[in-house]
């Protein structure tokens, strides 16, 4: 198949910004250099020469020569808008904005048939893991059941700090941010967002079903204690945050809560800035990639991926979409196995079907019990702060 040479146009320059430039730098085998980049603020010092930078989004979408918009700044609007424009304009695309396209995945949709234009966007799900594609190419047929796994990288890093190394959350927080893995709020990441919106593009790829973010429960990790850690600990579990679809005929359940998981499991061993994707079928039974999920060449590498497959002219075809979706739906009535840690009353007991366990002490009360998902995301207890839930895998 032949190739084609791609001019790049750039909209950002941080972190993945600069970890594409390192990237394609080093990998002689993409026909593709960045003609320019538009940047917020000109006055920021640039490790690469001024005359790639510009503040002036025209120079890039209405340059004939300019053949690829690559979106990686952190604004969803603007982002939407940037892509909108493209596209119209019949330039391909990638982009890392898993919240735009979580959350306006139908227009974009129409945008790419009616303009026939590519949107490509495997770094918007586990940075360096391909799943996006796997999911298009490998499993595409109707015959996946279960997608599961470690989706943030900043979550895991501070989840494996505190359990290991016994660091306090604000002590590991403040490091993931120095090291670049999470942001200076860093509310997407710690209370289970940024994964959610991922979960919501793996939905769409996996089983062709396009949900509203705002429709799928999470839960951070920003309550989790002493108390609760010494529990994993005495039960020879570890905590992560896992994002979790599954398919039964033609429900889909889903949701991303921090988890507790047995030591055997693989993905208890998946640490640091790593994600872990458990993906499970009729056939070919449980498969797992590993790779990192946070930082600027492992989420480059990703934009570079998407950025040589437009060379080949690749493009997502959304068979299950197109063939598998008309019955699907989201449901949020599977009960789940869930611990409570609280203070010192608890006053949702009657939303439980029932409660196996129950402890209190002068240190800290919690019970396990089982729940419908829909109670729980409902429930008003849950806002509580001084409240933490945990899941059983």
């Amino acid at each position: 198949m032949a190739r084609n040479k791609l001019k790049l146009g750039i909209f950002g320059f941080g972190c993945v910004g600069t970890g594409l430039y390192k990237v394609l730098e080093e990998a002689e085998s993409v026909d593709a250099n960045i003609k320019k980049i538009c940047i917020k603020h000109p006055d920021k010092p640039r490790s690469i020469d001024k005359k790639y930078f510009t503040t002036d989004k025209n120079e890039l979408l209405s340059d004939p020569e300019i053949g690829v918009i690559v979106e990686l700044i952190d604004d969803a609007e603007a982002a939407f808008d940037i892509v909108c424009e493209a596209m119209k304009k019949g330039k391909a695309v990638v982009s890392a904005n898993k919240k735009m396209i979580a959350e306006r995945l139908p227009e974009l949709l129409k945008l790419e048939k009616k303009y026939h234009t590519p949107l490509l966007y495997e770094a918007s799900v586990c940075a360096s893991i391909p799943i996006i594609r796997n999911l298009e190419e490998y499993y595409d047929n109707d015959l996946l059941t279960s997608v599961s796994g470690i989706f943030n990288g900043s979550t895991n890093f501070i989840l494996t700090k505190m359990i290991h190394e016994n660091m306090s959350y604000s002590e590991v927080l403040k490091e993931a941010q120095e090291k670049g893995f999470a942001e200076s709020d860093p509310t997407l990441d710690v209370e289970g967002i940024d994964p959610k919106y991922k979960l919501c593009i793996i939905l769409f790829h996996a089983f062709g079903l396009i949900v509203k973010p705002d429709t799928v429960f999470n839960f951070g990790i920003s309550r989790i204690s002493n108390f609760d850690l010494e529990f994993a600990r005495q039960r020879n579990f570890s905590i992560k945050l896992i994002a979790k679809c599954n398919k039964n005929n033609n429900e889909i359940t889903g949701f991303c809560a921090p988890t507790f998981i047995e030591k055997e499991n693989t993905l208890a061993h998946v640490n640091y800035e790593y994600n872990g994707v458990v993906l499970e079928s009729a056939f070919s039974e449980k498969q797992l990639m590993i790779g990192k999920g946070a930082g600027d060449k492992p989420t480059g590498s990703a934009v570079l991926s998407d950025i040589s497959a437009l060379t080949y002219d690749y493009r997502y075809e959304n068979k299950k979409y197109i063939h598998l979706n008309k019955q699907l739906k989201l449901v949020d009535t599977k009960i789940y196995k869930v611990y409570v840690r609280y203070h010192d009353k608890f006053s949702g007991f009657t939303d439980f079907d029932t409660i196996e366990e129950q402890y209190s002490s002068p240190l800290g009360n919690y019970f396990i019990g089982f729940i419908c998902l829909h109670k729980l995301a409902n429930s008003s207890w849950i806002k509580d702060p001084k409240i933490n839930v945990i899941f059983f895998s």
